[in-house]
């Protein structure tokens, strides 16, 4: 299995560039966490622009579509988490497909359908996606259960509830329905594009961790954190759930 831990590697020298470049990604990612922990809240000027604008505004749209993804931390853990054993890229690209069309189809059938969801449930689902990525990397439904869920089916089904959790958002929002179509295309496309970017720039930091000799010895540790934070995901959003 791609995800599962080899055992006897957890003993390495030194933490190069590549390690270095990890840990300040995930450092900015629960950064972001601290400053805005509603996962899919959209930056207050751009909520504004949403809600004043009318016509279609294609090039608008793109661009929010890409901010959204590119800032928005819960996606790039799960990513990050997807990728994370993934070698070859023919296996990134089947993973990142299968997420890109569950997110885009809930968040277009979403918005079209006002299907709205409680944003704090659908947000702490959200970060059960990361745990639940980490639990899988480490290796652990193979001990605990024995057997391998298929990770191919969980990537498609948490895109789905990343995609709920944006159109959940719009839908508060109010946006106009002149041009909601092809607005919300562009949006979506907008959306791919950054995952594109995020992405990259995921892979070139995983390519320089992966050179050195200390990969494996703290691969452990980083999904150990990155299941942290998806706990701490979870926990935020259970309680303004209760409390709200």
């Amino acid at each position: 299995m791609l995800s599962t831990l080899p055992d006897g590697h957890w003993r390495g020298r030194t933490v190069a560039s590549g390690h270095r470049l990890f840990w300040i990604f995930l450092t900015l990612a629960l950064l972001g966490m601290s400053a805005d922990v509603l996962a899919h809240a959209v930056a207050q000027g751009d909520k504004g622009y949403i809600q004043e604008i009318t016509g279609v505004n294609l090039i608008s749209f793109v661009y929010l579509g890409a901010k959204h993804m590119v800032t928005g931390y819960d996606h790039l853990l799960f990513l990050l988490g997807v990728v994370f054993f993934l070698y070859r890229m023919q296996h990134i690209a089947i993973y990142v497909s299968l997420f890109a069309l569950g997110h885009s189809t809930t968040m277009l059938l979403g918005v079209y359908f006002n299907i709205g969801i409680n944003s704090y449930i659908i947000d702490a689902i959200i970060g059960l996606s990361v745990v639940y990525k980490a639990l899988d990397n480490l290796g652990a439904y193979q001990r605990w259960f024995g057997f391998q869920p298929n990770t191919r089916a969980a990537t498609l089904i948490f895109g789905f509830f990343h995609g709920f959790g944006l159109s959940s958002k719009i839908i508060e929002y109010d946006i106009s329905p002149d041009g909601l179509i092809p607005n919300l295309l562009a949006f979506n496309v907008g959306v791919e594009i950054g995952q594109l970017i995020a992405l990259a720039m995921i892979l070139i930091v995983m390519s320089f961790w992966r050179k050195t000799d200390g990969f494996f010895r703290h691969a452990y540790t980083a999904n150990v954190a990155m299941m942290g934070a998806g706990f701490l995901l979870i926990g935020y959003q259970l309680t303004g759930y209760f409390i709200a």
